[in-house]
């Protein structure tokens, strides 16, 4: 490394954000980077372990050390080389990962790790300026065709690395925008989405064919587009959301998390739905789910000019540092206080949700109560939770977002048309080549895995495309 002991001399330097009086009137990004001098520095942290665990608690494998070494050098063309070799998109991970490498930091173990998201994020922001990122057409075609349905950040890197290598790709889309979740789930105060557009118009230069508002199951039958190409990929994600069927549900103003973001996400563009308009002006706000759904949910509320906001999570609230039988360089389970938590709401841990209660049939309270979970069962681990008695109580609700995360693919004519089998966790079973049990037709992503990162997403893309490639030949 360039600096064997920058880590005993530099302290870890977080990116700066607008302040939230201002940030929460609109919904762009509202970080500011941090200086080439001080990325230098932060570079300078890396530490040239003998082992460099960061690289393991990666998805893609980044080579993380080198791109670190690189920055501090000043040579940031290379850095961006060495980034690209194996995140197709790290302009998206560098903004909206969770940065499971820095928590297997070896600094990690007592110190702030080295700032590796913000660091990447850098990297490929400056490679853009520089303009290393331009359209790189294939000399060679193999003259096979392949189709991926849907967009998301698994269908974009299978059909990126499967496009490299010389084969003819068209990327079929139900929505009218592509993108997948990147550009309908995540907010564009976490992800502007003329970040996702730059890199789709670099795709299509190179050569790669989009086809919105194409549904393949409805618009196209599967058994129709394995007749016309060599291979399927199917990268649909985990698009049914956990339901929460309690007394109350079908009242007017309970919704899923991901219709409401949608929403939010459509209008930002200036984009159509005809769908019923759900809006938090002036109502007060409960958001069922901890997670980064929820989150968004919440950052989303704020910014819409919600009354207040109230985010409920079934389970007990994370420590602030890792516990004993959590230790690095596993994934740190600790109490996450997000941008949008920053923002205004309050938390409620460890309750139920019991019933929705309203009247002429909208929504206006919800009864709760606390739960405890019991010690694991010794023989199966597990933790039964139970009702703490008398704590129930009641808080006022106009809009409820339901965010607790999804239970795999939609189980539509995509999948039950030529009988393609699920496995155990309701999910499209594979082999270990990513191939379903129909031949020729994969599944990669969300849609394989179950809901997971955007980053996983990302190495499932990378993996199936080498596994179609394989087939074809």
């Amino acid at each position: 490394m360039g600096e064997v002991k920058g880590f005993l001399k530099y302290d870890r330097l977080e990116v700066s954000k607008e302040n939230v009086d201002s940030r929460i009137i609109h919904f762009n990004e509202f970080t500011k980077e941090l200086t080439e001098d001080e990325l230098k520095l932060q570079g300078a942290r890396c530490m040239d372990c003998g082992i460099p665990f960061c690289q393991s608690g990666c998805p893609v494998d980044n080579l993380i050390p080198e791109w670190n070494d690189l920055v501090y050098k000043n040579k940031w063309d290379d850095a961006a080389k060495r980034l690209l070799s194996t995140n197709n998109f790290p302009e998206f991970t560098g903004r909206v990962c969770p940065a499971p490498c820095e928590n297997s930091c070896v600094l990690d173990i007592n110190t702030p790790a080295v700032t590796i998201k913000n660091i990447e994020k850098s990297i490929i922001e400056k490679a853009f300026e520089n303009g290393l990122i331009k359209p790189n057409l294939s000399i060679v075609r193999t003259g096979k065709n392949i189709a991926i349905v849907g967009s998301g950040p698994a269908g974009l890197s299978a059909a990126d690395q499967l496009n490299k290598l010389g084969h003819s790709i068209t990327v079929f889309e139900k929505n009218e925008v592509i993108g997948g979740l990147l550009a309908l789930g995540i907010p564009d105060f976490k992800l502007e989405k003329n970040i996702v557009e730059r890199r789709i118009q670099i795709m299509q230069a190179e050569g790669v064919e989009f086809k919105t508002k194409t549904e393949i199951g409805v618009d196209k039958t599967l058994s129709e587009l394995k007749d016309e190409y060599d291979a399927i990929i199917l990268c649909g994600g985990a698009e049914q959301p956990r339901d929460l069927p309690i007394i109350g549900r079908a009242l007017k103003g309970v919704h899923y998390a991901m219709d409401f973001l949608k929403q939010q996400n459509r209008r930002n563009e200036n984009r159509d739905f005809s769908e019923e308009v759900i809006s938090a002006r002036d109502k007060n706000v409960v958001v069922i789910g901890g997670g980064d759904t929820g989150s968004d949910c919440i950052g989303t509320s704020i910014r819409q000019g919600a009354k207040s906001v109230l985010n409920l999570e079934l389970l007990p609230q994370l420590p602030k540092v890792r516990s004993a039988v959590n230790p690095w360089p596993e994934w740190a389970f600790v109490d996450r206080v997000s941008t949008s938590h920053e923002e205004g709401c309050k938390r409620e841990f460890s309750v139920l949700s019991k019933e929705f209660m309203g009247s002429k049939n909208i929504i206006q309270k919800i009864k709760i109560v606390r739960v405890e979970f019991e010690n694991p069962d010794p023989k199966t681990g597990r933790r039964n939770m139970v009702e703490i008695p008398d704590s129930e109580f009641e808080v006022e609700a106009d809009l409820v977002l339901l965010a607790m995360g999804f239970t795999g693919p939609v189980k539509n004519n995509l999948i039950h048309e030529m009988d393609i089998k699920l496995n155990d966790r309701n999910n499209i079973a594979t082999d270990n080549n990513f191939m379903t049990n129909i031949d020729g037709i994969f599944a990669a992503g969300d849609m394989r895995r179950g809901q997971s990162l955007v980053v996983w997403a990302i190495n499932e893309g990378r993996a199936v495309a080498a596994s179609v490639d394989d087939y074809l030949k």
